[in-house]
């Protein structure tokens, strides 16, 4: 009798072991699998899949964006959004503005391998010949995106520190008229006009005020880490009023009808943190970017097929008049570098 008491204590003891240990387990894989979505390597999405490793299931992150702030957009939507395709049009009606919360820091992490982070292949929700608001035929560069051994041997830093879902929305298949838009990506440069972490804060800040609502995709530090903000098949708010006058013609979406139109909805937004010597100031020229931030850029852009003629600046595309920036960026430097990353890409 004493035996049996005996084995069944130890028996229970046993099942008490094993079924610990299952759950320890199960909890080891649950904790691996969220370090793998929370990569860049391990996300992205179709056209604008090749400016970022990619960062499509990363969107579901809780840690990023929560279920209660991404609920509903605070914009006035009348245009039909892409279920596929990405940007938004809220505009960048102001810098971001100096704000000193240093709590919200994200992690520091190592580039993921270029060879496994990159998609190029163009959407398939939006068809090879494209047409932009005059009608003119838009063609997507044909052939993949060829790096080369610079690029692979480059490996800048990364962080991901997501905007609030305030600052950003849907790309749209048709504009407040109901005309269908498919025009090809752009990228358009910025500066930040604030150290990075102050730009980081205000993005991660709620905005319900449709005129200050602002983001980039992405931002490159001093030190050339690269953090990624807004999801590339999302719309950054990163230039309200705005046209690109391009090869093509002169090419705008209102997708907004409380909004003037802007190239929201086609572009891809990359901000420059702003060197000391050009924070606060509204002066023509500041000290420059740093050898770390054109490479990093370089390394960024090189992952896609967008054509030089559709690289931009925020100056440039603005309509307002106000916008000066990126401030002293060198053109003819960023452009050997990236060709040194990819090659020539043009419009054929």
């Amino acid at each position: 009798m004493r035996f049996r008491v005996k084995t069944t204590q130890w028996l229970v003891v046993l099942l008490v072991f094993v079924g610990f240990t299952l759950g320890l387990l199960l909890r080891r894989v649950e904790f691996f699998q969220e370090k793998t979505t929370s990569k860049p390597e391990t996300a992205i999405s179709s056209e604008y899949s090749d400016f970022q490793p990619q960062l499509k299931t990363v969107r579901s992150n809780p840690e990023t964006v929560s279920s209660q702030d991404s609920k509903s957009q605070p914009q006035i939507k009348t245009a039909t959004p892409s279920p596929k395709a990405n940007i938004s049009t809220q505009a960048l009606k102001s810098q971001p503005q100096d704000k000193t919360n240093q709590n919200s820091q994200p992690e520091v992490k190592t580039t993921p391998n270029p060879n496994t982070a990159i998609s190029t292949q163009a959407s398939k929700s939006q068809p090879q010949d494209k047409t932009n608001q005059k009608g003119k035929s838009q063609k997507t560069p044909s052939g993949s995106v060829k790096t080369t051994a610079a690029f692979r041997a480059y490996k800048p830093r990364y962080e991901i520190a997501w905007a609030n879902p305030t600052n950003f929305g849907e790309r749209f298949t048709t504009d407040v008229y109901g005309r269908p838009v498919n025009n090809q990506p752009i990228i358009v440069l910025h500066e930040t006009d604030a150290p990075a972490s102050s730009a980081v804060n205000f993005f991660k800040n709620p905005n319900e005020d449709e005129n200050i609502q602002a983001s980039y995709h992405t931002m490159i530090k001093l030190d050339g880490t690269v953090v990624y903000l807004v999801p590339p098949e999302k719309r950054a708010f990163g230039a309200a009023n705005s046209v690109f006058d391009g090869p093509l013609g002169s090419e705008t979406v209102k997708t907004n009808p409380l909004l003037p139109a802007s190239v929201n909805n086609f572009a891809y937004h990359v901000g420059l943190e702003t060197p000391p010597s050009g924070i606060g100031n509204n002066q023509q020229t500041h000290s420059g970017y740093t050898e770390a931030q054109y490479e990093s850029l370089a390394w960024l852009i090189a992952q896609s097929n967008v054509p030089d003629q559709r690289i931009t600046t925020h100056k440039l595309v603005d309509r307002s008049g106000q916008k000066i920036d990126p401030r002293s960026f060198d053109f003819n430097k960023f452009l050997k570098i990236l060709h040194s990353f990819r090659g020539v890409v043009s419009i054929n």
